[in-house]
């Protein structure tokens, strides 16, 4: 009897010792738990807060007769601000690397000209017709020239000069940098304007008129007076041009008739290097040349005729040629300019 009890006892023990080995040991959770409050935001038990769970995926673990639960955090976007957008927004770079060449470059110094080594000079005027397939980088949307100019008088970086005749001043062809001019007063030289009646809102009466400057379209700009100077420097044994300024032409109209083209105004050019030195133009055949205005008027990447030289009547060549013969007469006045130097060195 007693060894009966005895074993029952004995078989009991042993089975509650293998249930315990056998029974699976549930896992502790790591972290903090999360409750929702009630804005929706998940925050820590500590009252921290944490990135909210987008995905929770269930994976069966078939070495142990248990289930893992694996949780995806992702970094949603804050919509809270306006748009969606950051405050700090930087737009991305346009290519695979930043063009910088010209936008820090300088302008190349000339070299130094003393008046004992010009033994010389030849002043012209010609005129960029930017109609020229050669010129048209310079009407191109992403640089015009005439916006370039604009934009440095408006943030006065650049003074224009008016270009009307001055006798008073000396200054008979309003081409030698006399009289300075606003950039408002610039900006007005380059539209036309318009005469507004005023009438009375009682009686319709005409009580007065003024006028009032048109909108300013840069694309009515297709015409570029430069002057400059063709210089022998002796110290160097160079014959180089110089410029000195540039007047964006328009054609201003009198009782409704289009008059011939005149300067707007003068842009003194040696000042202005420094402003074109930084505006790179468009190339055609290879966007990787970097090639500032500045650079292509002093490699005279352009192509212009002449319109009048230095003479003692002061005479412009359609003062005494007409039509087709004003081209050739350009021809001819360049061409003695090359002949003056070639013939230094014949012997």
């Amino acid at each position: 009897m007693k060894r009966g009890i005895l074993l029952i006892v004995l078989l009991s023990f042993l089975g509650t010792v293998t249930y315990a080995q056998n029974k699976p040991v549930a896992k502790k959770k790591t972290g903090t738990a999360t409750k929702t409050s009630a804005k929706g935001k998940a925050t820590s038990a500590k009252g921290k807060a944490q990135k909210p769970l987008s995905k929770i995926k269930v994976k069966p673990d078939s070495s142990k007769n248990n289930t893992t639960v694996a949780v995806t955090q992702t970094n949603l976007v804050d919509t809270s601000k306006k748009g969606g957008l950051p405050l700090n927004f930087e737009p991305p770079v346009d290519g695979y690397y930043v063009k910088n060449a010209v936008r820090t470059a300088k302008p190349t110094q000339y070299a130094a000209l003393r008046e004992a080594d010009v033994v010389f000079s030849k002043r012209v005027w010609r005129e960029i017709d930017l109609r020229e397939r050669m010129n048209q980088y310079m009407v191109s949307p992403k640089g015009r020239l005439i916006d370039v100019l604009m934009a440095a008088v408006a943030a006065g970086e650049l003074t224009a000069y008016d270009a009307s005749p001055n006798p008073a001043k000396n200054d008979p062809n309003g081409d030698e940098f006399k009289t300075p001019l606003t950039a408002d007063q610039a900006k007005a030289k380059m539209t036309d304007s318009t005469v507004v009646h005023k009438f009375d809102a009682k009686t319709g009466e005409d009580i007065g008129s003024k006028r009032v400057a048109n909108e300013f379209n840069p694309d009515s700009i297709l015409r570029f007076r430069i002057k400059e100077d063709w210089i022998f420097d002796k110290q160097r044994s160079v014959l180089e041009p110089r410029i000195i300024g540039i007047a964006p032409l328009v054609r201003p109209k009198a009782a409704g008739i289009l008059l011939d083209y005149q300067p707007a105004f003068w842009i003194y050019f040696p000042e202005a290097r420094k402003v074109l030195a930084t505006k790179e133009i468009i190339m055609r055949h290879n966007d990787a040349a970097s090639i500032s205005y500045d650079q292509a008027f002093l490699k005279r990447i352009f192509t212009s005729y002449i319109v009048k030289q230095s003479n003692e009547k002061d005479e412009r060549i359609k003062d005494y040629m007409q039509g087709i013969d004003q081209l050739h007469e350009s021809e001819r006045i360049k061409k003695t300019i090359m002949d003056w130097e070639l013939n230094l060195w014949q012997y």
